[in-house]
């Protein structure tokens, strides 16, 4: 038995009865009424899936019986029949919101299979729905595991920018979980409803990656047998992840600079200009400033994608994180893999702490994958863990100890002043180190770029600054003044 209700409205006894009697025979439920006020009071008083009325009526026609149904419940499906079909009323039905239009005298294979394709398609927009809404729960800022000081400042970001329309650079070492941080900027924003698009510019050759972005026409280039829409128009009215930006070559780059300002382009090979609401959303592994410095990526481009930067932190500076991380997983591929792995004792969790994780949460995540294959049941000890990590020397997490006697003269020292010094050296060295590049030497020192621009500013240190040697590429002030 089809639970699916239908609705039959005519004012033709022998065509309301025989369409009743047909469709009962399929499995149906339904329900014939002469006029739209009944029709009305069938759908508000049961569940209704599909309404079959006739255009021509006395009274209320199928057009407002339409109207009035759609007010009662948007998600019925309306299919017009009319003895009278031109192509007019067939497109004024179709505008009004019915799901189908057929004609008379009616065949009953044509009433079966409009009513089979509105059921189908009922049933794929609420597995639609039922999807965008476990994505959303999936991508909500409580999903990405953490409670270190970098994943908290991390949450906090995302909670105060997430509704904004602005653009974002998302920087970081690969691994880091840059584009689960895009992915839940866009769940948590208002476009949550609309598409996020992600596309790969290092992964595209550069020659196809103008027509993935904006699209082409037919006839374009070789190839080119039809026309084909962009990531940009895919993701109008939601977002677009432009991850691995900074591998774009500079002629694209201008491109994309003009799509930027203007939300606007051309297909490769049209010349009609198209409109697109997106939200830009960008990362990148590289230190685009440095890029910009050395011309291999553009000034006006980079200032345009860094409206609200971010810097991901890497895992090696979030060890109280590792733990957390290692269950997750472990749930995660049990329930994937049909795995029994109920744990990792202390030592072993304890060796994975203090490992330095070039490859950041993905090489960890791999690790614990492959982890779980191979032991399958039980306990994961030190000894399943591979030798490079049972050799690893522990990362240093807190503040190097005072070599030798400290003098204090009798009459102490001023604490204050001699962290300050110290505060001082490191920034300083920090920044000879990477000549003069304060991305990455925020890097080294842990902060947030902003954080030591502040620093700097505050401790009066850029004219030391200018002192410090740098090899190769000119002065740190140099530098520095044309990075910040």
């Amino acid at each position: 038995m089809n639970h699916a209700h239908i609705v039959i409205v005519d004012d033709e006894s022998a065509v309301r009865e025989t369409l009743r009697d047909f469709l009962v025979e399929e499995g149906y439920q339904v329900t014939a009424v002469a006029d739209g006020q009944a029709a009305v009071q069938a759908v508000k008083s049961e569940p209704t899936q599909v309404v079959l009325t006739d255009l021509r009526l006395q009274g209320m026609d199928g057009l407002e019986i339409l109207e009035r149904v759609m007010q009662v419940n948007a998600q019925i499906s309306c299919i017009v029949m009319t003895g009278f079909g031109t192509i007019e009323q067939a497109v004024k039905a179709m505008k009004a919101g019915a799901y189908d239009f057929i004609t008379k005298p009616i065949q009953f294979d044509v009433v079966s299979l409009a009513i089979r394709k509105a059921l189908e398609f009922q049933q794929l927009r609420q597995e639609n729905f039922l999807l965008r809404k476990a994505v959303r729960e999936k991508y909500r800022s409580q999903s990405m595991v953490g409670t270190s000081e970098p994943m908290r400042e991390l949450h906090d970001f995302i909670d105060k920018v997430a509704d904004s329309d602005s653009t974002v650079l998302i920087q970081g070492e690969s691994g880091t979980g840059k584009e689960l941080v895009a992915r839940m900027l866009h769940y948590n924003s208002l476009r949550r409803d609309r598409p996020f698009v992600p596309i790969n510019c290092g992964a595209i050759p550069e020659n196809l990656l103008e027509s993935e972005l904006f699209g082409h026409e037919k006839g374009a280039f070789s190839g080119a047998i039809a026309t084909r829409m962009g990531r940009f128009e895919l993701a109008h009215g939601g977002t677009l992840f432009l991850d691995e930006v900074g591998e774009m070559s500079p002629p694209l780059q201008v491109k994309l600079l003009r799509a930027l300002q203007e939300r606007a382009f051309e297909r490769v090979g049209g010349s009609k200009t198209v409109r697109v609401d997106v939200r830009i959303i960008s990362a990148t592994n590289q230190d685009l400033e440095l890029a910009v410095q050395e011309k291999r990526f553009r000034q006006d481009l980079y200032y345009r994608l860094n409206v609200i930067p971010v810097m991901m932190p890497p895992l090696r500076t979030r060890q109280t994180d590792v733990p957390l991380l290692i269950n997750h997983f472990l749930r995660q591929f049990n329930e994937a893999k049909g795995t029994s792995v109920r744990d990792m004792d202390g030592a072993a969790v304890d060796a994975l702490s203090q490992y330095g994780w070039p490859g950041n949460i993905r090489e960890l995540e791999n690790l614990i994958e492959r982890l779980v294959i191979l032991k399958r049941t039980g306990t994961l000890t030190v000894a399943d863990l591979p030798e490079k990590i049972r050799a690893a020397r522990p990362v240093p997490s807190g503040p190097r100890p005072v070599e030798g006697p400290v003098d204090f003269n009798g009459s102490g020292v001023d604490l204050v002043k001699e962290l300050e010094q110290y505060e001082n050296r490191l920034i300083l060295e920090a920044l000879r180190q990477t000549n003069g590049v304060t991305s990455k030497a925020a890097q080294l020192l842990r902060l947030n770029r902003t954080t030591l621009v502040e620093k700097l500013k505050r401790k009066g240190l850029e004219a030391k600054v200018s002192g410090v040697p740098v090899p190769e590429r000119g002065s740190l002030a140099s530098s520095y003044s044309s990075t910040d």
